[in-house]
């Protein structure tokens, strides 16, 4: 149990000309619900399509449970312990919820005799017992998305890959999806969370990776990624010897000077600083930064 759940190594993935991963190294503990971020093009569905075999990799390997994506038997063993939902699926609208399920079950290899049961105890964790013999057809798309993840919990997964769970939801299934993961990550299942939304990242996870370009450019715990405290100093008569003074966690930006890493109570020695050093200090902006600054930054856009 102490192998991650996911580990890659130097994994990479070209299209011909075009190169949809480059030296993917990652890894996912067990037991954690994790975010892969990035972009739009960034890698992100491609990793997932190599994790569970949709696509061979054209370099690296990878680990799914334990096991090497390249051994064929092994990896298909792994795969039986994972549940997946895609970004895009449709089911057909003629169908109950429970004959989609009982569709799945077949699918995944369950002993028939179990089917009812699973499909009630999916049903049930994503609040969709009470539509059971509905058709699919009527269902809102939160409604749907809830079934998609009902589906990727049949046979208990001990890993469950969500590529983009949220992403054509309004708030309130947003809200509902959130806190199916919330319980499922309490049962100790290990979620892997391919998103570009940030503020919903943020709400779920326990460690994320942001991937740009094939490759992670960082990677932990919100407190290992985010800086802290930044604060923004509006002050004018402040040579560059002066600002060296002031560390390496610092830019100019016009007359302000953005100063990362800074408690707050730091402030007020930050600001007699720099007037002893002959500066005049107009404004003083404290604030603490965000996944999406760091982000922004990793991606070399503006905030």
């Amino acid at each position: 149990m102490s192998e991650p759940a996911i580990r890659t190594a130097d994994l990479g993935k070209r299209y011909g000309k075009i190169t949809a991963l480059a030296g993917l190294a990652l890894e996912v503990p067990r037991g954690a619900v994790f975010g892969f971020l990035g972009p739009n093009g960034a890698g992100k569905t491609t990793a997932v399509k190599l994790l569970l075999g949709l696509s061979s990799p054209t370099s690296g390997e990878a680990w799914l449970l334990g096991a090497p994506i390249s051994d064929g038997s092994a990896h298909r063993a792994a795969r039986a312990r994972v549940g997946y939902l895609p970004e895009l699926f449709r089911y057909q609208g003629w169908l109950s919820a429970r004959e989609v399920l009982a569709l799945h079950c077949e699918l995944t290899g369950l002993a028939r005799s179990s089917w009812r049961r699973e499909s009630d105890r999916v049903l049930d964790t994503v609040s969709l017992m009470d539509r059971a013999e509905t058709r699919v057809g009527t269902f809102s798309k939160g409604m749907q998305q809830r079934l998609g993840l009902a589906a990727a919990l049949l046979g208990s997964p001990e890993l469950v890959l969500l590529d983009e769970p949220t992403s054509a939801l309004d708030p309130v299934g947003r809200h509902d999806v959130r806190e199916i993961i919330r319980a499922l990550r309490s049962q100790g299942m290990t979620i892997f969370l391919n998103s570009h939304l940030l503020s919903e990242v943020e709400l779920v996870c326990d460690r994320v990776a942001i991937v740009d370009h094939g490759r992670v450019v960082a990677a932990g715990t919100f407190d290992e990624l985010l800086s802290g405290d930044t604060v923004r100093i509006r002050a004018t008569g402040l040579t560059d010897d002066a600002l060296a003074r002031f560390g390496t966690q610092q830019q100019r930006d016009g007359e302000w000077l953005v100063i990362r890493g800074l408690a707050s109570a730091g402030i007020p020695d930050l600001v007699a600083e720099a007037v002893r050093l002959g500066g005049r200090v107009h404004a003083v902006e404290p604030a603490h930064e965000s996944l999406e600054d760091r982000f922004l930054s990793l991606l070399g856009k503006d905030a």
